[in-house]
């Protein structure tokens, strides 16, 4: 370059002109419209989120102060309900035992099927009185030999085990369970237990949970705990934990010690064939077939007894892919079902009205839809607007109350109390995808009825480290790069930016945490990366 010839020369100075000309025009278009537009409408917005995170707020003290009431007051449900354990009768044998019917629904379970069925074979129950019903929609011919070879290794040993396929997977689970309660060889069996794949009861599983179906009448679901084999894999299984952990000790519970309802969990629960009947069987109609199902058996009257000490062992999700899959199937489901029964939840004569109001507002609205909602629009949407356009958010809302919901959240897992704080920033990134899912539920929109089986890695990691030779991660960028996550973690940083310049609040702090959360999720840095096979 000559000598005094700058880079500023070699630019003409009409484009010079021009690039500032387009950046005072567009703060020139921003000033025009944000007193008269921008500002109420955020003003609006943020009246809207302080209502929800109030509604929010509300619900959790509740839930609070009623699991504490519950561990205090409450009897156990031994002592609410006829209990008394099954034994076997000098004169009648066996006979003193139900007829139990155990289903094990699959789909291309290669690193877990050996564990469940084993499981299933291993329960203490008569073998004469127990019929194990593997329900295979694999659809690799490879798995589904080795499936129906471990059915023949556990039959050879006298276990009364079935192995079932289907022509297609019409109905998905659902289907699957429906198909199974017809065939001839089950008309005999009063219950029902249903465990996913990857679910290992304990062998005395049945024995703690039948006496409640069989002495109690108005008795259709017994509800177990899950217990997770793999919550110490990544950081991201701990969070799973910490979220699923409330959910059975405090949600469950206390919906099951006030109300005698609470969402099937659609695994480690035993039903009582009888209601599954009476409240019009399996249905496809959702992403959730298990929560249709409980809330119409409520409707017909059925009670549902949640026990915290029975424990089934099951897997968490490890990889990212798997985990959004999962929360978008958990969130769409319960909105589309809430649109589809809110009417016929109102019109039933059935139940009492403080449990319609239970099951419409607190166990769908709130938990289903406001939760998902604020979480998103208020601390990752609005939040950060509100400072580029000098709107004040009262503190009590931006800080006190959230942290107080946060605190009420960490009950269940009181190991992981040191996690909240990354905790929030995870559910933050969570929640929208979780929001955008309730929305697909409610509008009934394309990816409404998508039926994506959670991946299960069993063993499959440590066998892969184990295999000789070293394999290179085969990468993706459909599956490592998320380009929505790094839209958002863009727009958190300009405002994180603009707020430690201009602001006044210091919210900056929060945004730029919120930022290198977003950003690690965009990047894929987040779950377990699982090798190439």
């Amino acid at each position: 370059m000559a000598e005094g010839v700058t880079a500023k020369a070699l630019i003409p100075e009409a484009f010079q002109g021009a690039r500032a000309d387009i950046a005072g025009q567009i703060g020139l278009i921003w000033e025009l419209v944000k007193a008269p537009l921008i500002v109420p409408l955020l003003k609006f917005a943020v009246y809207v989120c302080l209502a929800m995170e109030l509604m929010l707020f509300v619900e959790r003290l509740y839930m609070g102060v009623v699991i504490i009431l519950v561990k205090l007051f409450w009897k156990k449900p031994e002592k609410r309900y006829k209990f008394e354990p099954i034994g076997e009768d000098l004169e009648i044998g066996n006979e003193a035992f139900p007829v139990v019917l155990v289903q094990i629904p699959m789909f291309n379970e290669k690193e877990v099927y050996k564990i469940s069925i084993g499981a299933a074979c291993n329960l203490s129950w008569p073998s004469d009185r127990l019929v194990i019903q593997v329900l295979d929609d694999s659809t690799d011919p490879l798995i589904k030999d080795m499936v129906e070879k471990e059915c023949q290794r556990w039959a050879s040993k006298g276990l009364n085990i079935r192995y079932q396929i289907r022509e297609n997977r019409g109905g998905y689970k659902a289907g699957a369970l429906k198909e199974g309660l017809k065939r001839d060889y089950v008309k005999h069996c009063e219950y029902v237990a249903i465990f996913d794949a990857d679910f290992r009861p304990e062998p005395d599983y049945l024995r703690r949970a039948i006496p409640f179906l069989a002495l109690n009448p108005e008795i259709a679901l017994v509800q177990g705990r899950w217990r997770f084999v793999n919550a110490d894999e990544c950081l991201m299984t701990r969070m799973q934990e910490m979220s699923l952990d409330y959910h059975f000790t405090v949600e469950q519970e206390v919906g099951s010690s006030t109300h005698a309802f609470f969402g099937f969990n659609g695994t480690a629960g035993v039903w009582r064939i009888a209601a599954i009947n009476e409240a019009g069987g399996w249905k496809d109609r959702t992403t959730v077939e298990d929560m249709d199902l409980a809330v119409r058996a409520s409707l017909k009257g059925w009670k549902f007894v949640y026990l915290g000490d029975l424990q089934a062992k099951s897997e968490l999700p490890s990889t990212f892919k798997a985990f959004r899959f999962q929360q978008h199937r958990w969130s769409c489901g319960p909105a589309n079902l809430f649109r589809k029964m809110v009417m016929e939840i109102i019109r039933n004569k059935k139940v009492t009205l403080f449990k319609k109001v239970y099951v419409i507002y607190s166990f769908f609205f709130v938990r289903k839809i406001i939760a998902h909602m604020v979480t998103f629009f208020f601390f990752c949407v609005v939040l950060p607007l509100t400072i580029l356009a000098d709107v004040d958010v009262p503190k009590w809302a931006a800080i006190y109350i959230p942290c107080i919901i946060t605190t009420l959240n960490s009950v269940g897992t009181p190991r992981s109390i040191h996690l909240l704080f990354y905790w929030i920033l995870f559910e933050n990134v969570m929640s929208l995808h979780r929001t955008k899912a309730t929305f697909i539920g409610l509008l009934e929109a394309g990816r409404a009825n998508e039926w994506v089986v959670t991946e299960k890695l069993g063993d499959a990691l440590k066998n892969k480290s184990n295999a000789k030779g070293p394999k290179r991660p085969v990468f993706k960028i459909g599956d490592r790069i998320h380009l929505l996550e790094l839209g958002f973690a863009a727009f958190l940083f300009f405002c994180a930016c603009y707020d430690f310049l201009y602001g006044k609040n210091n919210y900056f702090i929060y945004l730029s945490l919120q930022t290198i959360t977003f950003t690690l999720v965009g990047f894929g840095y987040i779950g377990t990366i699982v090798p190439g096979s």
